[in-house]
C-alpha cells in the first residue's frame, strides 16, 4: 500500500537512527521538510533533522520521536535542480523520483526536500548521487545470497531402531544414560570456558579504550602546542588516524564535522555503537 510510504524507522533512545548492517552516515542537515503531492497519503514531514547514509535518507522530527526512511534502492532518479533568479532567494530543494508499491504494482512518484536550514546543501546533493550510483545494498544482497547458499546443504533426517542418524550405535538404558550425563557435562564445561574468553576479551577491551583516550589526549595537547606550524597534510592525516581509533573499539559510523556540519556536538553527544 502507499500509505505506508515512507515506511517508519527505528531510532535509538537517544533519538539516533538504528543503522541496518554496514550502513554508514554521510551528511546530515536541520530543518528540513519532505514533500510529496503525487501520493495523497503522503504524511506531513515538516522541520525535521535528514541524515543520509550509504543506504537510506532518513528523516526524524523534531518536535515528536518518530522518523522515515527512503531506502536508495527506491529511488530511480534524481532531478537536476533548475537554476533561475527565483531560486536564489528560495530555500534549496533537492526533488527525486521514487518506485511506491501500491496494490501489487509499483507507481512513480517525485519527492521533494526542502532545505530551510543553513546546513551546506550542495555537499548533501552530491553525496546522494554518490551514494546512488554506489548501491551498497545490492552488495549486502549478494552477501546474504552466499551466504544462505554455502550454509545450506544435504539434510538427513534421523530414524528409530539401534542406529542414530549419523550412522552410530545409539546409547540405550544405564549406558546411555551414563553418556547423556557425560556430554552435558562436557557441554557445560565448554560454556565456562567460552565465558571466560569473553570476558577476558571485555577486559582486553577495556583497556584499549583506556590506551585510545591516552593517545587522544595527548594527540590534542600536541595540536595545541603545534597549531600555527600545523598543514592540511597534517590535519588529514590526525583525522584518519582518529578515525582508525574509532574503528579499533567498534564505533563503525563516527559522527564527524564533515558529515554532521552545525549539528557535530549535538549528534556527537549522542553517538552509540
Amino acid at each position: 500500500m502507499a500509505g505506508h510510504f515512507p515506511p517508519a524507522a527505528e531510532l535509538t533512545t537517544s533519538g539516533r537512527p538504528v543503522l541496518i548492517p554496514n550502513e554508514i552516515e554521510c551528511s546530515i542537515l536541520s530543518s528540513v521538510d519532505l514533500e510529496c503531492d503525487e501520493l495523497p497519503s503522503f504524511p506531513l514531514l515538516k522541520s525535521g533533522i535528514i541524515i543520509l547514509t550509504t543506504h537510506r535518507i532518513v528523516w526524524i522530527s523534531d518536535s515528536t520521536n518518530s522518523a522515515v526512511a527512503v531506502p536508495l534502492a527506491a529511488v530511480n532518479h534524481i532531478l537536476s535542480s533548475k537554476k533561475s533568479i527565483k531560486s536564489m532567494f528560495a530555500s534549496p530543494r533537492v526533488r527525486f523520483q521514487v518506485s511506491v508499491p501500491s496494490g501489487g504494482i509499483s507507481r512513480s512518484a517525485v519527492i521533494t526536500i526542502v532545505i530551510r536550514g543553513k546546513g551546506d546543501h550542495e555537499v548533501f546533493v552530491s553525496k546522494f548521487w554518490e551514494n546512488w550510483r554506489a548501491r551498497a545494498w545490492e552488495n549486502d544482497d549478494n552477501n546474504k545470497d552466499s551466504s544462505s547458499s554455502s550454509a545450506s546443504g544435504p539434510t538427513s533426517t534421523g530414524s528409530g531402531g539401534l542406529y542414530s542418524s549419523e550412522g552410530t550405535v545409539r546409547m540405550v538404558g544405564v549406558a546411555g544414560i551414563l553418556r547423556k550425563e557425560q556430554e552435558m557435562w562436557e557441554n557445560t564445561d565448554k560454556s565456562l570456558q567460552e565465558a571466560f574468553q569473553d570476558l577476558n576479551a571485555l577486559m582486553s577491551k577495556a583497556k584499549e579504550m583506556v590506551m585510545l583516550a591516552e593517545k587522544m589526549r595527548q594527540k590534542l595537547l600536541a595540536g595545541t602546542n603545534s597549531q600555527s606550524g600545523s598543514t592540511n597534510d597534517d590535519e588529514v592525516a590526525s583525522k584518519e588516524e582518529i578515525q582508525d581509533w574509532l574503528l579499533s573499539v567498534g564505533i563503525i559510523s563516527p559522527v564527524t564535522k564533515e558529515s554532521a556540519g552545525a549539528l557535530y556536538h549535538q549528534q556527537l553527544s549522542r553517538q552509540d555503537k
